[in-house]
This record gives structure tokens, sequence and C-alpha cells, in this order.
């Protein structure tokens, strides 16, 4: 049985004239290191029309105040961290794809940077803890190198109150095995603007699994592109909406080698007044990019009314030699049939509801690989339903 309800062929895909994306080729955008070349949104732009840029204003400014940001890493044995001048860093970094990320490396003087030894096979995650303290905009540059071979999961957790410009790179060298998790389980005061980058090599692959249940407004960019033939990019993510909060996840997956695997899977619940979701896929695979398998999905459950799901998925091709390529989303309502049919065996209406949709979220958060952060998405969409009002407008 669906865990959505039936929807209207115009709800379900988004290939109207006005979410599909200008003429211009997603490749094209610009990526600088000079803020100069990213003018201050206004709303108008491709880029950030679903975003209430009004509201992040002094994220933007390049002056900005410096922010109180707890930083801790635990890295297990073999692991190394070190700190490169930002300069040292450029060279092999990809450039900022927005005003945010490029504010965030002209922000921050040094860089942090994790290496993962090659043939490596750690059997703890790397950890890194990032902690907002409040009072300023804090800044950030991180960026981890796996090693050829190597085999690694990264945690990324931020939580605390902060307003925050994130920008973080990942180089997977060939034939290396990296998983990427972050959790984005801040205040509700909190703003979150992020670009996170997946450098993928020769026969490597990279699950990227994004986790949103916290924050007033989060809009992470996770970039995906290739180095050598044979990469695979896996991209999952979750994220719960609730009254007031903006979460917003836009992919980029740049096929530009041949022979190389991408798959995107994220799913989102909404409830509440004002609740905003925002989902953007794009998939470019460029001439070059023969025997390219992708697909990407978006799935959006919608429990009360007054929430909002905008869900756009793009795909660019430029050859036809390729094995497959394809995109879906949907957007729905609770299904009635689930509720009476779980009903109808004795079971409570609330702990109904809460089987349905922790079952819409499983199949993604299983794949996380780390129990403890697995229980604690659980428990928080646990605690969001408890909240969730038995309103006529929770019905389909």
């Amino acid at each position: 049985m669906s865990l959505l309800a039936d929807t209207s062929s115009r709800e379900a895909h988004t290939h109207s004239a006005e979410t599909m994306v200008p003429d211009a080729s997603r490749g094209e955008r610009t990526r600088s290191w000079e803020v100069a070349d990213f003018p201050v949104p206004t709303g108008r732009e491709e880029d950030w029309r679903f975003t209430p840029v009004n509201r992040l204003t002094d994220l933007f400014a390049e002056d900005g105040t410096t922010g109180e940001l707890q930083v801790e890493h635990v890295l297990p044995k073999g692991v190394t961290r070190t700190t490169l001048p930002k300069e040292e860093w450029r060279a092999g970094a990809q450039a900022p794809a927005d005003r945010a990320a490029v504010v965030a490396a002209a922000g921050s003087e040094e860089v942090t940077v994790l290496d993962i030894p090659a043939e490596a096979e750690l059997t703890e995650p790397v950890r890194i803890r990032l902690s907002g303290q409040g009072g300023g905009i804090a800044r950030s540059v991180h960026q981890v190198r796996a090693g050829a071979f190597s085999k690694a999961t990264v945690v990324i957790e931020h939580s605390g109150s902060a307003d925050y410009n994130e920008l973080f790179g990942v180089s997977a060298g060939d034939g290396s095995q990296l998983t990427i998790v972050t959790v984005q389980d801040w205040q509700d005061d909190s703003r979150h603007l992020a670009q996170q980058d997946m450098v993928i090599g020769r026969d490597a692959s990279v699950r990227h699994i994004a986790v949103t249940i916290g924050g007033g407004i989060v809009r992470l960019n996770t970039n995906a592109s290739y180095t050598g033939p044979g990469g695979s990019f896996e991209g999952f993510g979750v994220y719960f909406a609730d009254s007031g909060q903006h979460l917003e996840h836009r992919l980029f997956v740049d096929h530009e080698a041949p022979h190389c695997h991408s798959n995107v899977e994220y799913k989102g619940a909404l409830q509440g007044e004002t609740a905003q979701t925002v989902w953007v896929g794009d998939v470019l695979i460029r001439a070059e990019a023969e025997g390219t398998d992708t697909y990407e999905l978006n799935r959006n459950l919608v429990l009360t009314d007054g929430a909002r799901a905008d869900s756009v998925p793009n795909l660019e091709i430029e050859t036809g030699e390729i094995i497959g390529a394809g995109h879906a989303s949907t957007t729905g309502r609770f299904d009635d049939l689930q509720l009476f049919y779980l009903q109808s065996r004795g079971v409570p209406e609330d702990v109904a509801r809460r089987l349905v949709v922790r079952g819409f979220f499983n199949s993604i958060v299983a794949r996380i690989g780390d129990p403890e952060i697995s229980d604690r998405i659980m428990a928080a969409i646990d605690e969001e339903l408890a909240a969730t009002p038995d309103a006529e407008g929770a019905q389909a």
C-alpha cells in the first residue's frame, strides 16, 4: 500500500513553465573565489527564488561580525588534522557556487583539513561537532581528503543556536568508499547556509546523507562531480519541517566523466502553518559522460494544512549514449486508507500515524549506519508527531 495518498499529475510532477530551469545550462553557473562575482540575492534569481532572502541579509555581508562556533573533532587512529592557509587550500578545492559560500570562504583565514590515509579501513566514524554559541555570524571551512582505496564514515553534527555560513569539501581518492552524514539539529532561531562539495575519484563511491530536523532557515547545497570513470554518488536525505521552519535542499550532480552512476532519494514531512520545504535536484550529463546511469526521487508527506512543499527535479542531457536517466517527484497527504487499515486492527490513531511516518522515513534512516544518530532522528520525528494538531487539515 502506498505511503502517499493519490495526487494529481500536476502535484506529482513539477514540469510546469513556472518551475522549469531557464535555458542556461546548469554547468554554466558561476563558480568563483571572488565575492564581487556574486551579487547579494534579491529573490528573483533562479537559485534563490524559493529562499526567504529578506531574512538572510546579514549572512550575505562580507564584513559581518564573527560569531562563536564551538568545533570538536573526534578522529580515529590514523586520521590527521592540519590547518592550511586558505590560499594554499584553494589550489585543489572547488570554488564557491553562491554568495553565502563565497562569504564563508572569504571570512575564513584558515581551513581545517582532515586526511584519511590510503587503504585505511576505519571501524569508527570521523566526527565533526559544530555547536553554535550565538552572537554574530559564524563561518567555517572544512576539507576531508580520503586516500585511495580507503573506507570511512564522516559524521558532521550541527547543534545549538547559530547564524552560520559553511563551506565543506570532500575529495574521495581513487577506489575509496566514503559515507558522509550531515545532521542539522539546530535550535529554532538558527540560520544555516551551506555548500558541501563531493569530488569523486576513479572507481570511488560517495554516499552523502543529509538529515535536517532543526533550524529556522536551513539551506544545504550538495554538489557531486567526478574526476574519472567508474565513480558512484548516492545522495539521500530526510527532513521534517514544523511551523515557521524553512528547510531547503539543493543538489547538483555533474556527470562529466564516462561510466559513472548517481542515485538521489530525499523524503520530507511537513506540518503546521508556514512550514516550508524546498527540494531542487539538478543532474547534468555532459557530452563526454557516455555510459551514465542516474536517477533522482523526492517524496513529500504533508501532515496539515498551511504547509508548503516545493519540489523541482531537473535533468539535462547532452549525449544519448547513456544507460539510463530519470526522475520523479510526489507530494501528498496522509493516506486515510492506511490509517483505517491499522485502526481496524486495534491500533490507536496516534500510534498508527507514527508508524506510517516512521515507515516513510525508514528506508533512508536505515542507510545511515550510525545507531546513535538513527535513534535520535526517529525520536525527533516522534516528538514532532506528538505535536501534530488533530485538525481536519490533517486529513486528505
